[in-house]
Parts: structure tokens; C-alpha cells; sequence
């Protein structure tokens, strides 16, 4: 029998050795050993855990578990105490550590909005050095940076970081490479330049030129990719299609067999309720059958009008056109966009089957309308038009696809709702993408003092900012009565405002200073550009009878050789204007829905002499023609992103919200007549 090593105590108690010497180890009064931290790897505890491992740890292994903090800080929002961290680092840092260093502090940069920053630091980064799990975020950062701005470089990005990723973030990278690609230009796109090994980014434009050929058809566009599949089996997209490209596939036409007309019959919006019931009826019932171009196009001077007994050739219609020759006869399946993409043209229709009852907003409210239109059968609601009822569309819920005549100031996406409105926000957005395209990069808006004008002054300047703007300076001016004094004393007006505050994507919307969370103001919140500044370009919201007094105060002020870029709403433009008043606009740009910028002369013939020469019932009656055709490509404009209608108040498109976008038509003043800006 084997012996056991025993320990014998004074008190005659026998203690095995192994216990004892557990016992010592015990009292010893060491510290257990902090778990070494992997920089290289995932950082998805808390910022609690990483400090306390920071504050235990040897100085050997501090600094890493310093860096593990600061991303976790940064993921928790905890930006002061994650950059008061990061500048608490050692001097004395390895390569791997001055890596985790730059990449983190690019990411700081982000999640502060100095996104400059954060891009210069990007681009000193060696990406071949970094681990797999580094790499992912190094790419991240690259595309957060670029702030939601499509590029060559921000799309390799999101290739190169789609192998790192797991299976739900590799679905949001194919979503986000699409997202990129679809906002390119033609011009971006005829400009890349790409590496004969870049196969995966070769099969993605692939793909986006296949869909912008065929988007217009599902079936079609279901067999090119089918095929591209068969050449990319590679490509990412090979095997989950983007998310909007597979709802393209899916797609399914609503219904316009019985459509329900909400309208405001009685009461003060009624004449308004009219218009755009004449223009929806003559769009259903095939009279309007000319397809509208997204450009209008000049003719000689002594061309017929829209008025043919007029002299002046500028009559009735922003641009004269040829009675012989009528710009509508462009060849529809040739149009394209500014940008020379392909757009859907109005195809002229033949009368509808469908049925059209119309019900009376004034006299029922909303929601019991809803609940009988759908009892009715109704398949589709277009309509309401008052803003109070429209406002109603969200608190509601109706399972009927809705095209609403205008929209909410807080818009929410519903799946079955889309919003349509000849809104001047719309125009002013539309505006601001114009002078930017014109090279222009300090603009004032004049505005009306009041609501309208600075409604009109924050979409351009939130427009603006997404183009790569600063700040938009806006000078507020009164009556008709005001500025006559003005002109009268030999006041002119000078090239001064106060900034628009918009919160951009590149500051932070507030500012947190001693506990009190304050809005926080732009970057040149300070700064007022005079008339000897940086103004380059005027926006001028006004009517014709304020325009004719601004423009020569401008004048008077700037002289009429300053080189400024003069630009001015559709609520300054009034058909029928004679060719003094267009000699003393010369050089001013305006812009206008396609109908009255001369873009189907007949059918302004016939809406002009239906409304007296009315041209604000005018734009409500091609408001009502381009209702009737949305509803008829509802299913498009609510599921397929990048669908775009040419239509009788601009080329339609919608945005994620599947609010109706409208790029309208510019003109110019010139030499006492109006001719198209090409």
C-alpha cells in the first residue's frame, strides 16, 4: 500500500500538501493577471469593462485597453470623454498601436461631424498593415466621411469591405453600394476610369447601365439580369440582389380601374378644385396627347403663339414655339433627364375605363370619405388637396393607395401613400440645384418677409448644404409700397443677409455648454457677405409687380455689369408680359413648369383660353393632367427608385418618402425675348 505525503500540525491534525500549499498561494496578496487585449480584434463590451481593465493593467499592457475604451465610448455616444481618452495616450506607442491610434481618431472625427478630418487622417492610414476586422472599419470610416456623397473611391470602399463583413452587414453594404451607384451622374459615369482587375466593380456598373436600359419594364429588366448573373456569378449582387433592385423585380401595378377624386368642391379652394379636375378628366379622357420633353425648345421670333392673333411672340407662353412645327412631336423614347438619363415619356393616351367618382372634402371629414371610397370600390385616392386633410392621411390608416395633392410639413413613410404639390420648397430645391450646376457658390435669397419666405430660404439652403454648399445668406423685403420708397430714395439693394440656419450634416444640430443644451449655430454663423464680398448668384422669390422694382434696385446697388447670377422663382413669371418688361429683366433666369415654358403649345392654347389667361389655374390644371398620369405609374413611383416621368408641370420623380420631385425647365430673358437655358 502506497504511502500519502501528509503535513502534521502542533494540534495533531493532518493537512494534505496540496491544500497547503493552495492555502499560501492564497495569502500571498498577489493580484490575478489582466486578460491580454487584442486591438486588432471586435470591441463589444462596455466602456466600463474596458476601463477597469485599463486601470488594473500593466503599463505594457495599458495602452491597448485604453484604445478598446475609446471605441466603445465612441459607439455610446460618449464623445467628450472618449477624445479627452484618446489624448490621455502615451507618446511611447508600437505600430500596431499607432495604427489603432489613427484609425480611432478618424473615427472620433466622424462621430464629432468633422468629417474633413477624419478624411485626411484616413488617407495617411497604411490599409495593408491593418487586420481583417480593422480593414472593415477603416472602410466604414471612408464611407462615413463621405457623408451619403457617391464616388469612385466611396464605392471601392464598399466593395473592398464586403468580403470582412457577416451575413446581415453584408446585406446592408450591397444596399449601400447600389445606393452610391444610382446616384451617379451620366457624366460621373462616362468619367470613371477603372483598373482592368477590378471585376467586381466592372459587374456593378454592369448592372446599374442594364437596369437604367430597362427599369421602365419589369419583365425586361428580370431577363438582363438573369444574364448578368450567368457573367458575374462572382459579384456580390450575383447572389442577393439590392434590396430596391429585387422590389423593381417584384414589382406589381396597382390598380387605376375605379380611382376615388378627393376634392374641396365648395368654399374658397373650390375654383382652385376645378382647375385640377378639368386638367385630371382631360388626361383621363386622351385629350391631352402630347408627351411633354423636359426641355423646351426655341423657335424664330415671329413663330405663332399660343394666342396665334398676338404679335408679340412671347405672348402667352414663356418660349414662342412654331404652330407648323410643335415641340411635342419629339420622339418619346429618346428623352432623358439633365443628367442623360433615360425618362419615361407621357405616352399619348386613349381614353380611360376607368371609373372616376369625386368626393366632396368640404362637406365629410376625411377618414368617413376614406371608409366609403373603399366601400365604393375605389382602388386608388388621389387627392385630398387642403394641407388640414392631408395632415389627417397620417394619423389615419386606409389599406388604399393614396396620391395626395399636397403635402404634410413632416412628411412619414407610408408604404400606400405618395405626396404631390406644386410647392415652392420643391421649386426652391429645384432652384438651388440649377445655380449650383451653373458653378455658382454663394447665393442670396431674396425673400418676402413672412412664413413663405422663410420656408422657401430653408429648402434651398437644407438643398444647398446636401450639394456641398455653406452657409445661404437670406435678406427678407416688404410690399410693393416699401420697396417703391426704397427706389424712390435712391436705395438700392446690396448683397447683405443673415445666414439660413440650417443644421448640416457636417456640424452638430446642438451644443452642450455647461449642462444647457443650446441649437448649435454654423460654422460662419458670424460671417455677412456685403456687395464687395463672395455673393455670387440671387434667388428672388417675388410676384412680377415686385420683381419689376428689385431688379433695378440690384442694379442700382451692384451695377448692371457686376457679374452676379440673377435667378427668380415661377412666382415672378406671368405669361403675356411684353417686351418692355422683358428688356428690363435681361440676364435674369427664371424657371416654369413645362406647359407654360412652351413645351406643347396647343394644350396652353387650350388651358389659356379655358381660364381667361389665368396661369395660376393654368399650373393647376397640368397639376391635375400629371395626377392622373401618376396614379397611373403609382406602383412605379412608390417601389422603383430613379423612375422619372416627363410631365406637364416638370420631370417627375420621387424621393424615398415618394414625395413628387419636380426639375422644371429654366429660361432666360434676353435681348426683350425668352429663350431656353441649355
Amino acid at each position: 500500500m502506497l504511502s500519502s505525503l501528509i503535513v502534521r500540525t502542533k494540534s495533531g491534525r493532518i493537512i494534505p500538501v496540496v491544500l497547503a500549499a493552495m492555502l499560501m498561494a492564497a495569502c500571498s496578496g498577489q493580484a490575478p493577471q489582466t486578460p491580454a487585449a487584442n486591438i486588432q480584434a471586435e470591441a463589444s463590451a462596455s466602456s466600463e469593462y474596458y476601463l477597469q481593465q485599463m486601470q488594473q493593467s500593466s503599463d505594457d499592457n495599458k495602452a491597448d485597453w485604453q484604445l478598446l475604451a475609446i471605441r466603445s465610448l465612441i459607439r455610446e455616444g460618449k464623445l467628450p470623454q472618449a477624445a479627452e481618452l484618446l489624448g490621455k495616450l502615451p507618446q511611447e506607442l508600437t505600430d500596431v498601436q499607432r495604427q489603432e491610434q489613427q484609425l480611432v481618431s478618424a473615427e472620433l472625427s466622424i462621430a464629432q461631424k468633422n468629417m474633413p478630418n477624419a478624411s485626411a487622417i484616413l488617407a495617411k492610414l497604411n490599409v495593408d498593415s491593418l487586420s481583417n476586422s480593422q480593414k472593415a472599419r477603416y472602410y466604414q470610416a471612408v464611407i462615413d466621411a463621405s457623408q451619403g456623397k457617391a464616388s469612385l473611391p466611396v464605392i471601392r470602399a464598399y466593395i473592398a469591405q464586403e468580403p470582412l463583413l457577416n451575413d446581415k452587414q453584408r446585406l446592408q453594404n450591397i444596399n449601400g453600394t447600389w445606393a452610391a451607384l444610382t446616384q451617379l451622374t451620366q457624366a460621373d459615369l462616362n468619367s470613371l476610369v477603372i483598373n482592368a482587375d477590378e471585376n467586381i466593380l466592372q459587374g456593378w456598373l454592369d448592372l446599374l447601365r442594364l437596369y437604367q436600359d430597362n427599369k421602365q419594364d419589369p419583365s425586361l429588366l428580370k431577363a438582363a439580369i438573369k444574364d448578368w448573373q450567368t457573367r458575374y456569378p462572382n459579384n456580390p449582387a450575383s447572389k442577393v440582389l439590392p434590396t430596391a433592385l429585387d422590389n423593381v423585380l417584384n414589382f406589381k401595378q396597382a390598380s387605376t380601374s375605379s380611382v376615388a377624386l378627393l376634392l374641396p368642391l365648395n368654399g374658397q379652394a373650390q375654383v382652385f378644385a376645378n382647375a385640377i379636375q378639368a386638367g385630371f378628366n382631360a388626361a383621363k379622357n386622351g385629350v391631352i396627347t402630347q408627351s411633354a420633353p423636359s426641355q423646351p425648345a426655341a423657335a424664330p421670333d415671329d413663330a405663332n403663339a399660343a394666342q396665334p392673333t398676338s404679335t408679340d411672340p412671347n405672348a402667352n407662353g414663356a418660349v414662342s414655339t412654331s404652330g407648323a412645327a410643335p415641340v411635342a412631336e419629339a420622339t418619346p423614347a429618346a428623352q432623358t433627364d439633365a443628367d442623360g438619363m433615360p425618362v419615361a415619356p407621357i405616352v399619348p393616351p386613349s381614353a380611360s375605363n376607368a371609373q372616376i367618382k369625386v368626393y366632396d372634402t368640404s362637406t365629410q371629414p376625411l377618414p368617413a370619405l376614406l371608409a366609403q371610397a373603399k366601400q365604393d370600390g375605389a382602388t386608388l385616392v388621389v387627392g385630398p388637396l387642403l394641407k388640414e386633410n392631408v395632415d389627417q392621411l397620417s394619423a389615419g390608416s386606409t389599406p388604399l393607395n393614396v396620391l395626395a395633392l399636397n403635402q404634410p410639413e413632416q412628411v412619414q413613410n407610408n408604404p400606400n401613400i405618395c405626396y404631390f404639390a406644386l410647392s415652392p420648397e420643391n421649386e426652391a430645391r429645384d432652384a438651388a440645384k440649377h445655380i449650383w450646376e451653373q458653378g455658382k457658390r454663394t447665393p442670396l435669397i431674396l425673400t418676402p418677409r413672412g412664413s413663405l419666405g422663410d420656408r422657401v430660404a430653408k429648402a434651398f439652403a437644407q438643398e444647398w448644404q446636401q450639394l456641398g454648399g455653406s452657409t445661404v445668406l437670406q435678406q427678407g423685403f416688404g410690399s410693393t409700397g416699401e420697396l417703391r420708397q426704397s427706389i424712390n430714395g435712391g436705395t438700392g439693394i446690396r448683397m447683405t443677409g443673415q445666414p439660413v440656419m440650417v443644421a448640416s450634416a457636417s456640424q452638430p444640430q446642438s451644443v452642450t455648454i455647461a449642462g444647457l443644451t443650446i441649437p448649435a449655430p454654423p460654422a460662419d454663423a458670424g460671417a455677412v457677405s456685403t456687395s464687395s464680398g463672395k455673393v455670387d448668384a440671387v434667388y428672388i422669390i417675388a410676384t412680377p409687380a415686385e420683381l419689376t422694382l428689385i431688379k433695378p434696385m440690384i442694379d442700382l446697388a451692384n451695377g448692371s455689369h457686376s457679374g452676379l447670377g440673377l435667378y427668380a422663382s415661377s412666382r415672378s413669371y406671368q405669361a403675356g408680359s411684353g417686351p418692355d418688361f422683358r428688356l428690363e429683366m435681361d440676364g435674369l433666369q427664371f424657371s416654369d413648369i413645362p406647359l407654360l415654358a412652351g413645351s406643347n403649345p396647343a394644350l396652353l392654347q387650350q388651358a389659356a383660353s379655358q381660364f381667361k389667361n389665368d396661369y395660376s389655374l393654368v399650373r393647376l390644371y397640368a397639376m391635375g393632367a400629371d395626377a392622373w398620369v401618376l396614379a397611373n405609374h403609382f406602383s412605379q413611383m412608390r417601389q422603383i427608385g430613379g423612375f422619372q416621368l416627363n410631365g406637364s408641370t416638370g420631370v417627375l420623380s420621387a424621393d424615398s418618402n415618394c414625395v413628387i420631385n419636380r426639375k422644371l425647365p429654366w429660361l432666360q430673358y434676353r435681348a426683350g425675348s425668352i429663350v431656353p437655358m441649355q
